[in-house]
């Protein structure tokens, strides 16, 4: 596989990614607690491999689009982590002035156009960064990163059949964690997903979402494809989700002895540690130097949070409405 060619700098620094997504995610739940952040939080802990393997091919003038579990693309896709919690909790350092909150995260000098609470938003919009580079003649990519719920989604399957006609240079990168909220995907999703990219003639692929090597090498041809005018693709991945689908869901939809399993069983930095120290590319001591600087950087991130300053009110209407003229 292409993916275990990577250098040891790649290695560290797409483990060193990974990790930070699942500390940034277990701190903002336990933060949760405390009744400090507004709002709710849907935590991407478990998916890291998804996020870290389709952006580790993308630079900052590529764009992606988000879902409202959006805080693992916005890290992987290189946004400031102490913005991003100052973000989560309200705060006016926040990368949108504590005005987007989990849910609506954005940073466009990054090529992230943002989180967004509308299930199946994100298609049309990665649709338009990608049709803006094929004006431009330039050799951007966009891609669009949804869920197994976004692919019944009316927004999606139009984007889909756009991206297609016109040979748009987007990925749709669908992470499916097998729920749509609370509803198991096998009862509403018919038929396999690549199936729906087949019918319209677009390339795809089913990826395993806990092998970071996997994803890697899917997303690497197909932004190549994108890059090259060939085209999108669908790229469908195949997740774990750690936690409920939002910090107050119950999640007992799942019995705790499959949510145990899960974790033991699908933890994609526990498959990614394995695979580097078996092959003699890293070893156990590398890694764990990244655990540890890791785990101060949110530490970190969470202290500068809580004292930073809350917006002010002549701010409120700032940042709201775009001025064109």
């Amino acid at each position: 596989m292409t993916g275990m060619q990577l250098s040891r700098d790649e290695l560290l620094r797409a483990y060193r990614t990974m990790r930070i997504i699942r500390v940034f995610e277990d701190r903002v739940s336990a933060e949760m607690a405390s009744g400090d952040i507004p709002g709710n939080t849907h935590l991407y802990a478990g998916q890291e491999a998804s996020a870290v393997g389709v952006c580790f091919h993308l630079t900052e003038d590529d764009k992606i689009a988000s879902t409202h579990r959006g805080h693992g693309h916005c890290i992987a896709k290189g946004c400031d982590v102490d913005g991003m919690m100052a973000e989560i909790f309200g705060k006016d350092t926040g990368i949108c002035r504590g005005k987007g909150g989990s849910m609506h995260i954005a940073d466009l000098s990054k090529g992230m156009l943002g989180a967004n609470g509308i299930v199946g938003g994100g298609p049309p919009l990665a649709c338009g960064a990608a049709l803006t580079a094929q004006v431009l003649n330039r050799d951007d990519v966009a891609v669009c990163f949804s869920g197994d719920g976004a692919i019944n989604q009316g927004t999606t399957a139009e984007s889909m059949n756009l991206a297609q006609i016109w040979k748009l240079p987007v990925i749709f990168a669908v992470e499916d964690n097998g729920f749509g909220e609370a509803t198991a995907k096998s009862f509403v999703v018919a038929g396999e997903i690549t199936k729906r990219a087949e019918a319209l003639g677009m390339a795809s692929a089913h990826v395993d979402g806990v092998d970071f090597f996997a994803v890697h090498d899917a997303a690497q041809e197909a932004v190549a494809r994108a890059r090259r005018g060939e085209g999108p693709t669908l790229l469908h991945i195949e997740t774990p989700r750690y936690y409920g689908h939002f910090s107050g869901d119950p999640d007992n939809y799942r019995t705790p002895e499959e949510k145990s399993a899960m974790r033991r069983e699908r933890d994609c930095l526990a498959v990614f540690r394995s695979r580097v120290t078996q092959a003699k590319l890293l070893d156990d001591a590398d890694l764990d130097r990244v655990d540890a600087e890791v785990q101060q950087l949110i530490d970190s991130a969470v202290k500068a949070a809580r004292a930073a300053p809350q917006p002010g009110l002549e701010t409120l209407t700032t940042d709201v409405y775009v001025r064109y003229v």
